[in-house]
């Protein structure tokens, strides 16, 4: 059986430490307890590892095979006496292996009657836990009940999900993507992704570039992978991570964290907030551009002040011009 397993950053799991493309063996392993767990649907992995981090950098997440009869208390999470750890994904790569995974479930293994492949469809549901694929482009998708799956493939979707626990995925570019319930999971891996998410706990992911998110909902945890991503949030303990290039993001909630690791990027931040910027420099002798400094500040309203916009210059935080 194959899955995904999340990790802290250096590939380590509850004390234990895990490698790239080596098989582990604990014969004592129990669910819940101790390690060798992981999931099916990496969505799922979300519930035990967010995303971003209290730092707001990024967790580790790798592709897993259980190599015995992997066990399970609620088909959720699984634990294995033999475990394969695979490659390890980064950002982009766990945010398609999101979407991915629920374009396969949806359009090949919910009912015919669920799965639209024209363009231009328009599917609605209101009965929980709904799986709705769509595979055409300009799809319209609506659904009101809660813990539904819907995945989307073509071009310029616009997705809306109203209950708790939504699980969306998107790789069409263009795709526009709401939802107002809590604890959504939202993966796009498209080009020019407008997603918007007013409920509380929504994780956020986007791997294409010139994203554009939106967040008002508390305890957000927001991951862009792409260039020229915007993104924006007015919810406290935000936790937001870009690791594109000239990036920009305006978080007006209390107690949040930001980390930008892209070249050009800038961020303004409220009292309370922590932001942590990355510059770097053209290096003519390897052709491109290398980190030269990584900083963080903290928003006190003195010396970093509020809803200011930063940049990191010459190893100091300078405030950027409109």
């Amino acid at each position: 059986m194959k899955g995904y397993k999340g990790f802290n950053p250096g590939l380590i799991c509850k004390g234990k430490q895990y490698q790239e493309n080596t098989v582990f063996e604990e014969p004592e392993a129990k669910i819940y307890k101790k390690g060798m767990h992981f999931c099916e649907n990496p969505f799922d992995v979300l519930d035990y590892y967010d995303l971003i981090r209290s730092d707001g950098t990024p967790n580790e997440f790798a592709e897993v095979e259980a190599l015995d009869e992997p066990k399970t208390d609620d088909k959720k999470k699984f634990r294995s006496r033999k475990l394969k750890i695979g490659v390890k994904l980064g950002l982009s790569g766990f945010i398609k292996a999101c979407v991915d995974f629920v374009l396969e479930k949806t359009l090949a293994e919910m009912p015919s009657e669920n799965v639209i492949s024209g363009n231009s469809a328009r599917i609605g549901s209101s009965g929980n836990s709904a799986r709705i694929g769509s595979s055409g482009d300009s799809a319209q998708i609506g659904s009101s009940g809660n813990s539904a799956r819907i995945g989307s493939s073509g071009d310029s979707a616009k997705i809306g999900s109203s209950g708790y626990c939504a699980q969306i995925g998107s790789s069409g570019n263009s795709a526009k993507i709401g939802s107002s319930g809590d604890y959504a999971k939202i993966g796009s891996s498209g080009g020019y992704a407008r997603i918007g998410s007013s409920g509380d706990s929504a994780q956020i992911g986007s791997s294409g570039d010139c994203a554009q998110i939106g967040s008002s909902g508390n305890c957000a945890r927001i991951g862009s992978s792409g260039d020229y991503a915007k993104i924006g949030s007015s919810g406290n303990s935000a936790r937001i991570g870009s690791s594109g290039d000239s990036a920009r993001i305006n978080c007006t909630g209390e107690d949040s964290v930001i980390c930008c690791a892209g070249h050009g990027s800038v961020v303004k931040a409220s009292v309370g907030c922590w932001i942590t910027l990355a510059e770097w420099k053209f290096d003519d002798a390897k052709q491109r551009h290398v980190p030269v400094c990584v900083k963080t500040e903290y928003v006190d309203g003195e010396k970093i002040k509020a809803d200011t916009p930063y940049m990191l210059k010459n190893g100091e935080f300078v405030e950027a011009k409109p």
